[in-house]
């Protein structure tokens, strides 16, 4: 009957539609694993070249006018992916990875968000990612790859050795002897826009604020406040700014 013609062309069609829509027109330019903590965004960029390959934490960096595919995996529970003005929502489930992609078709900062319920802190799991141009994600690219400067004052020396003895079995940063894994990728710390997984604009104050007393910033997250003196804390803060 014509009513069974048109049903049919109708799932047809609308196959055809979601195919192109979880499908970029184009190959991707680049691999992007993402992977889910309670409560932040642990960012690998993917690469062939082992020498390639780097960590950063809760802001991803793309180039504008490029599909992206993004490699969805959680290391707890299960959280979504959702860059409101450039996608859908994708979740990310403990056991199994999830595909999607995303291409900025200008450069400027878009918010993100985990919108799966994921525990305490959930609403404040945001992200940020920023589309550059092709150019100014390359010079990016590069120098995320880079260690990071050696501290160059006497204090400076003396926070990177707090920061190792107290931090270091959570957080990395390239280049030392601080390699956790528990927590964010620190390399590259200042050139953040914000520290707690989108909780605070990162400035030196709210760097010590966040260290100091983690758990009054953002309850039940898993950092810790570290034992140190305010001024082993003043000179961790004094380290931390030479990450760029």
């Amino acid at each position: 009957s014509i009513s069974s013609v048109v049903l049919l062309f109708t799932v047809v069609w609308t196959m055809v539609v979601l195919a192109r829509l979880t499908s970029p027109p184009t190959k991707p330019v680049l691999a992007i694993e993402v992977i889910c903590h309670q409560w932040w965004w642990e960012v690998r960029y993917l690469s062939d070249d082992p020498a390639q390959i780097f960590t950063t934490a809760n802001e991803i960096h793309i180039p504008a006018g490029q599909p992206v595919l993004f490699k969805l995996v959680s290391a707890d529970v299960i959280h979504s992916f959702w860059i409101p003005a450039l996608g859908g929502k994708t979740d990310l489930i403990p056991g199994q990875t999830n595909e999607t992609w995303l291409e900025a078709h200008k450069p400027g900062i878009y918010s993100g968000q985990c919108t799966e319920y994921c525990g305490l802190e959930h609403a404040r799991m945001g992200l940020l990612l920023v589309a550059q141009t092709p150019g100014d994600f390359a010079a990016w690219r590069a120098h995320q790859l880079q260690s990071p400067a050696r501290p160059a004052t006497g204090e400076q020396w003396a926070g990177q050795a707090n920061f190792t003895a107290h931090c270091g079995s959570c957080h990395a940063v390239r280049g030392t002897d601080a390699a956790g894994s528990l927590g964010p990728d620190l390399s590259h710390l200042m050139q953040r826009h914000t520290i707690a997984a989108g909780v605070l604009p990162n400035t030196p104050q709210n760097l010590d604020r966040w260290i100091a007393d983690p758990q009054g910033i953002k309850p039940g997250v898993m950092m810790q406040k570290p034992e140190m003196s305010a001024r082993e804390r003043a000179s961790v803060i004094s380290y931390l700014t030479t990450l760029h």
